[in-house]
């Protein structure tokens, strides 16, 4: 096959720059910010796109991007999170990890507009009480830590989610396991495991699998603070909920989005058939999931930020804005885990003791 030299164009769907072909990757790349587009080659070396998302990504016109209001938009160039805010607010500290390194980046392509959003349900007095309760409830924290991380620095914030529908059908194929027992010639029980195919067929329908697009928000964090209501609580994007609040700007784009939701359909399907499999146990479980009618929405979701510095390290603190629920990191007494240690110690050599 001859080189891919003469092929068309392709626009990256993340930034609009030019995608280029990788053999490695066996797909498009973006060098200017790394979307990886999923394509394969013709014979005559031109190429065919495989993501219908990619395709339409590339077609939403620029009355779709934006967000129908005046806004200011700025990168920190400490967590690399790029906030949007009300034109006429001065940021003095990024929200998410507080840093002062803020540049402004207006001059960057107006980003898919949210088709909806989840308002905050929860109030801040609420939030800040609830964290208290938190951080008390946690024995293993330093004492001190209510007097470190003060609430008064708790920001609300509207974070970029993409979320997905599909619908699989998903055949599989297994070996099952079926234990049984016999005994050994001191009559001793064994248990021994006969192995059989099997096989079967899973059909399942996604509705909202929510992928986050956030990097002012650690990931481990972003994970436990679902579920949203995303399903039945959504509203229509509308500039005016987000009058006073910042908005944190997608930088996980709608294929990287699209790769990971796919990522974890295949999980949850794997889950769901291993669930059908007969016996005891089985291994070596093969799934072919085909996915139809994919569709994928942006979305902003409520949450309630609480960012401090430890020490040298930074920590935060997250909190629903619907459901409340809170989950966070926090430092660990070290003086509390060592006295725990010791006296773990003390009560082995006594029990030991005791046993001699």
């Amino acid at each position: 096959m001859s080189e891919v030299t003469a092929i068309s164009k392709f626009a990256c769907p993340g930034c609009g720059g030019e995608a280029v072909w990788t053999p490695a990757k066996k797909a498009l790349v973006c060098p200017y910010c790394g979307t990886v587009s999923p394509a394969e080659l013709k014979a005559d070396g031109s190429l065919i796109e495989e993501s219908d998302l990619a395709t339409a990504l590339r077609s939403i016109p620029e009355d779709q991007r934006g967000w129908a209001a005046k806004r200011k938009t700025v990168r920190c160039q400490s967590c690399q999170a790029i906030s949007v805010f009300d034109e006429k607010r001065v940021a003095q500290r990024c929200d998410f990890c507080g840093s002062s390194s803020l540049l402004s980046v207006d001059d960057i392509q107006a980003p898919i507009r949210p088709g909806s959003l989840l308002p905050f349900k929860i109030a801040d007095t609420h939030v800040r009480e609830e964290i208290r309760k938190w951080y008390g409830s946690h024995f293993w924290a330093r004492s001190n830590l209510n007097d470190k991380a003060m609430t008064d620095t708790l920001h609300g914030l509207y974070l970029p989610y993409w979320t997905f529908d599909a619908h699989a059908e998903c055949p599989w194929e297994a070996e099952a396991g079926h234990h049984y027992y016999t005994r050994d010639s001191q009559g001793r029980q064994q248990r021994q495991t006969r192995w059989e195919y099997a096989s079967g067929h899973v059909s399942q329908d996604f509705d909202d699998v929510l992928v986050p697009a956030s990097k002012g928000v650690h990931p481990a964090l972003l994970s436990a603070l679902e579920p949203f209501p995303t399903v039945d609580s959504l509203v229509p994007y509308d500039a005016g909920y987000l009058s006073g609040w910042v908005v944190e700007q997608y930088q996980i784009d709608l294929i990287q989005s699209a790769q990971a939701s796919r990522s974890r359909m295949d999980d949850l399907l794997r889950s769901t058939c291993a669930q059908q499999i007969p016996g005891d146990t089985y291994r070596n479980l093969q799934i072919s999931p085909e996915y139809s009618a994919q569709t994928f929405k942006h979305v902003l979701l409520p949450v309630w930020l609480l960012t401090y510095t430890y020490g040298t390290k930074t920590y935060q603190v997250a909190v629903n804005g619907v459901t409340g629920k809170i989950t966070g990191e926090y430092p660990l007494s070290w003086v509390k885990i060592t006295i725990a240690v010791v006296l773990g110690l003390i009560l082995l050599f006594i029990m030991m003791q005791m046993g001699n």
